[in-house]
């Protein structure tokens, strides 16, 4: 489904980045009480759940066509 490098990036973004940066908007917008941190943690980790799941189907895919 994605070819090395790109599944290289995503997993990267969706094990590394999108964590730490939910991570990062929940203690930064609690402590500055910003009005929609809950709602922009919550698109976050959906996000990364999204993508997770995508990565597991390619790895998957791959897999099987070995």
């Amino acid at each position: 489904m994605f070819n090395n490098k790109t599944y290289d990036i995503l997993k990267y973004i969706g094990l590394i980045a999108l964590p730490a940066v939910s991570f990062f908007v929940k203690t930064v917008g609690d402590g500055v009480q910003w009005q929609y941190t809950d709602v922009a943690v919550l698109v976050i980790n959906a996000s990364a759940t999204l993508l997770g799941s995508l990565l597991v189907v390619s790895t998957n895919q791959y897999n099987k066509d070995i």
